[in-house]
């Protein structure tokens, strides 16, 4: 399926029967500090932005909510989640879906079917009718199914109209995630995880309001853009893990149709960019590894990639604030990023030869010190970053934008014959983008050759734009020939940023040359030529073999 627009109320699944309620819930959530959950939900419903579009009063129930699973979860694997709720006096029975393709960072779109049940007993009948009834009906018959854990919240709720017609639901939780827990070796223990959030969810209209109201409840309020939902935070839970994150996320490839427009396949793409920088958010604030950092960035890297492909979809009064924000923190992890390296692959690689010398080891360990407090130093300003209003601010806006309507092409940004219509197709897009990209690589190889360091930095940051587009748009293309391309080109970049990384390690060595230790200094130094010499054959290999990688995007 092509990518949903995600301007309006995403399409209902076909109604299964008389008595359920088939929706597909979009929304955008956001995390309230627990320690102040009591003060920020009942400063939130009075906030002015919340005050001028009231629709109402607000309602108050109590909302227990049992999920239940395999043992080995295999419900949530495929992204399914299965409860039963008590909302009040009512009992519900739920099944929500996969994430939708509006999904990502703060919005969260799943399709939702919704049943009134007269006790906490689940119905198989109406499971059946769900178009997940497959794994429902092997989870049931093999009578594996079993609670897994439970919500229980006091929860407000506020209806609420915009000027422009766009309805919506607000509402607060606040309460408690818990399940048993069975670690080894030991008996099973209760987990538990405070729930204090809030969701701003479309009932119909645009989403891009829900996104304005979420930044203006952010900036006066303590609260984050949350990523994860009670279902998933339940399962993490379930599995022993109450902080909810595990490891760092990754890229991931946005599935594309052969008929999506250009528009509508940048925003998808936008869409999962900019979750991977969200995503790895809470890992970067509270754990060491660098990996979260160094995701994070690539995350931002990747963003900003792909919203100057969308220059010529979206008002450059809308994309050049939310690119120059993508700047900064860029700059900030790009910096943590750096001493991460230095100081745990060209530290150790550039000692190793010293070890015989027991003056330049003294050096060595000397210098570690400093090399310590600065990378410290940088990690404590990107995570600061993290965990400014700042960035929460960055991740909305990127919502907004993803969800405005001329990002969808429902209103053209552009005129003349690019903006008639919808819009260009995403594969007649990318080929164009492709074909550029790659000459623009090849000129760059060429003037490579007869340069120094600074075409070869213009030749690794063509290399880097080049993949980038290729990895967002192979899913349109041939995936044997895409994926051999890919690696081709992988290669190249990965012999282009070991040479970034010794010329970064240079820059580094002089920041430090200011503090002394001068056999550590010189043997960095040392470390470095020879890495950058070390590189001249295998980049020209790694070229060689790119060359004569078979281009995927061309026609057949």
């Amino acid at each position: 399926m092509p990518p949903e627009p995600p301007g309006a109320r995403h399409p209902a699944p076909p109604r299964p029967d008389g008595d359920a309620a088939v929706t597909a819930r979009i929304e955008v959530k956001l995390a309230i500090d627990p320690a102040a959950a009591a003060t920020t939900a009942a400063a939130l419903f009075r906030h002015p932005a919340v005050a001028a579009i009231q629709r109402g009063r607000v309602r108050r129930a109590r909302v227990v909510s049992t999920y239940l699973d395999t043992p080995d979860g295999r419900l949530a694997s495929a992204g399914i989640a299965l409860r039963l709720r008590r909302d009040g006096s009512r009992w519900l029975q739920t099944v929500k879906g996969p994430p939708l393709a509006p999904a990502g960072g703060a919005l969260h779109a799943r399709g939702e079917y919704e049943w009134p049940i007269p006790g906490p007993r689940l119905d198989p009948v109406r499971l059946a009718t769900t178009p997940w009834r497959r794994q429902l009906g092997r989870a049931l018959a093999g009578g594996e199914l079993a609670p897994r854990f439970t919500t229980d919240v006091e929860r407000a709720t506020l209806k609420v109209a915009f000027p422009d017609g766009t309805r919506a639901k607000l509402t607060v939780d606040v309460g408690a995630i818990r399940a048993a827990h069975a670690a080894a070796g030991r008996r099973r223990r209760p987990l538990r995880a405070p729930v204090a959030e809030v969701g701003i969810e479309l009932e119909s209209g645009s989403t891009a309001r829900l996104f304005e109201l979420a930044a203006a409840l952010t900036a006066a309020l303590p609260l984050t853009v949350a990523t994860a939902g009670k279902a998933a935070r339940g399962q993490a839970l379930a599995q022993g893990r109450p902080d909810g994150w595990h490891r760092p996320v990754r890229a991931q490839s946005v599935p594309l149709a052969a008929t999506a427009r250009a528009a509508a396949a940048l925003r998808a793409i936008a869409v999962e960019c900019l979750h991977q920088v969200a995503a790895n958010a809470a890992g970067l604030v509270d754990d060491d590894d660098p990996e979260w950092i160094h995701q994070m960035r690539v995350g931002t890297r990747r963003l900003r990639s792909c919203l100057a492909l969308a220059a010529r979809f979206v008002p450059a009064d809308r994309l050049r604030p939310l690119l120059a924000e993508i700047r900064w923190l860029a700059g900030i992890l790009g910096s943590a990023r750096d001493w991460d390296v230095f100081a745990t692959e060209t530290m150790p690689a550039a000692a190793a030869g010293s070890k015989a010398d027991p003056a330049a080891a003294a050096s060595f360990r000397r210098l570690a010190a400093s090399v310590v407090r600065r990378r410290h130093d940088a990690r404590a300003a990107a995570s600061h970053a993290v965990r400014s209003t700042r960035f929460q601010h960055l991740l909305l806006a990127g919502g907004a934008v993803c969800a405005t309507p001329d990002f969808d092409l429902k209103a053209p940004a552009v005129a003349g014959p690019a903006a008639a219509g919808p819009g260009p197709r995403a594969v007649d897009f990318a080929r164009r983008l492709l074909r550029r990209r790659h000459r623009r690589l090849v000129r760059r190889a060429d003037a490579c050759a007869a340069g120094g360091p600074e075409q070869r930095h213009a030749l690794r940051i063509a290399a880097k734009k080049l993949r980038y587009a290729a990895e967002f748009f192979a899913p349109l293309f041939d995936a044997e020939r895409a994926r051999d391309y890919a690696a081709a080109l992988a290669s190249l970049q990965d012999v282009l940023g070991r040479g970034n990384d010794a010329a970064t390690a240079a820059r580094l060595v002089d920041e430090l040359a200011a503090e002394g230790d001068g056999p550590a200094l010189a043997a960095l130094r040392a470390w470095v030529a020879a890495t950058t010499a070390e590189l001249e054959p295998e980049l020209a290999r790694a070229w060689k073999q790119y060359a004569k990688t078979q281009r995927f995007w061309r026609k057949p």
